[in-house]
């Protein structure tokens, strides 16, 4: 696919997995007592039975999957959505997932932010409609949940401030992004900047009936080789009481993380919310809290996310692994990573929904597993044995509708016979 963005990342950090960590002394893991259990684990009450949670991500960034292309007419725009909430219907999901924020600009009249770019091709050109207001309002006419899916630092896909308008805080606030990799990022490492996004995304929770606030895997960003993401004068301001860089910035998410759990549930208590981050926490052979996988890549050294830390200590209500890869594959199996999240929310109030690769099932791949029609299947045959797991959510819409060697529809077909609620 074209686009590189979260999901292209992925897939080009599945062609790293056979290369191992770099070495180093094992870390204790973060936010456990001495007892080695979490505050969620040791107070999480017994859990009631659910509805299986079956979703999609509607990717906006760039056209992914809606709209289709920039410039359409309002009412091209909303046929389109709409079209694909009826999809959501048929295949018998109960769940969206759009993308609302995909970088730093907004798919509803926000009060902070530009109207993004990839709906009329011009940032901050009014298009004409509410998106976010009518994906709520046809999701729930449909027993669909909508979550509203927010990326918090990705300011822009160059490094050009002066191609952003010139009301953009970036512009406004030169000094809170970074460029890196060919991107622009807002600086995690900044308490101002960690209070804006916040402040945007509260804005979209407060006056729409969202089911979920959900962050997929971009907070640091994916490393790009011979470039280093430039915080140090923020890490000379505010990283003093930390041993290393590395610390500090794992300090600077899981502020983002809590802070918004907590003001998330002080605003909107009804409101869930959900990350949907990179499937390798740590390797064993760095960790022996790690997977047993050998990935050239982990949440907590790379992007400075310490995921099994927010299921521990409750911060979040659910966690949608990214496990993109097939049943056997040599360092990074499916059937490996399951049940080792299965392990890491027992106990905890935390939902576990997998997050599945459809886009990778292809007649043309050149991974046989991914082109055999029955191998997603087979993930929901092998994921069930997991009482932990409550569902699995699919990437993206485009492959939901388009499906091009079967696999969504076996998934149906032998899964999902009939509708499931909304939770």
């Amino acid at each position: 696919m074209a686009y590189m963005g979260r999901r292209g990342v992925l897939a080009t950090a599945a062609g790293v997995l056979a290369a191992a960590a770099s070495g180093g002394p094992a870390e204790a893991a973060q936010g456990t007592k001495p007892d080695g259990r979490g505050r969620a684990e040791r107070e999480a009450p017994a859990k009631a039975p659910v509805a299986e949670f079956r979703g999609m991500w509607i990717a906006s960034v760039q056209n992914v999957d809606w709209p289709s292309e920039s410039g359409l007419s309002a009412g091209e725009q909303r046929a389109e959505l709409l079209g694909l909430l009826d999809t959501a219907v048929r295949r018998r999901l109960n769940a969206v997932v759009l993308q609302v924020r995909p970088t730093a600009d907004a798919m509803w009249p926000a009060a902070r932010e530009p109207w993004s770019q990839w709906l009329t091709g011009e940032q901050d050109v009014d298009p004409g409609w509410d998106p976010l207001g009518t994906a709520v309002a046809e999701a729930h006419a449909r027993g669909l949940e909508l979550h509203a899916w927010f990326n918090p630092y990705r300011v822009a896909n160059h490094t050009d401030l002066d191609r952003l308008v010139p009301e953009h805080p970036a512009r406004r606030n030169p000094g809170w992004a970074v460029p890196y990799g060919g991107k622009l990022y807002y600086n995690p490492g900044l308490p101002e900047v960690r209070r804006f996004v916040q402040e945007v995304m509260l804005d979209a929770v407060s006056r729409y009936a969202v089911d979920a606030v959900h962050w997929d895997d971009y907070f640091y960003p994916y490393p790009v080789e011979g470039q280093e993401f430039d915080d140090d004068e923020a890490y000379e301001l505010h990283g003093g009481s930390f041993a290393d860089r590395g610390d500090w910035r794992r300090h600077n998410t899981d502020t983002l993380v809590r802070e918004m759990s907590e003001r998330l549930r002080t605003l909107r208590p009804s409101v869930r919310f959900g990350i949907s981050p990179f499937a390798v926490w740590r390797n064993k052979d760095r960790d022996p809290l790690g997977s047993p996988t050998r990935a050239g890549l982990g949440t907590y050294d790379d992007l400075y996310a310490d995921t099994r830390k927010w299921v521990r200590e409750g911060w979040i209500d659910h966690i949608v692994p990214q496990a993109y890869w097939h049943i056997g594959h040599p360092t990074a199996d499916y059937a490996a990573l399951v049940p080792w999240w299965a392990r890491v929310v027992a106990g905890t109030r935390v939902q576990l929904y997998v997050g599945e690769g459809l886009y990778r099932c292809d007649p043309e791949s050149s991974t046989a597993a991914w082109r055999d029609p029955k191998e997603l299947s087979r993930h929901v045959t092998f994921a069930r044995k997991y009482a932990e797991v409550r569902g699995h959510v699919y990437f993206s819409a485009k492959h939901v509708v388009a499906d091009p060697n079967g696999a969504m529809a076996r998934v149906v077909a032998d899964h999902y016979a009939t509708a499931a609620p909304p939770r």
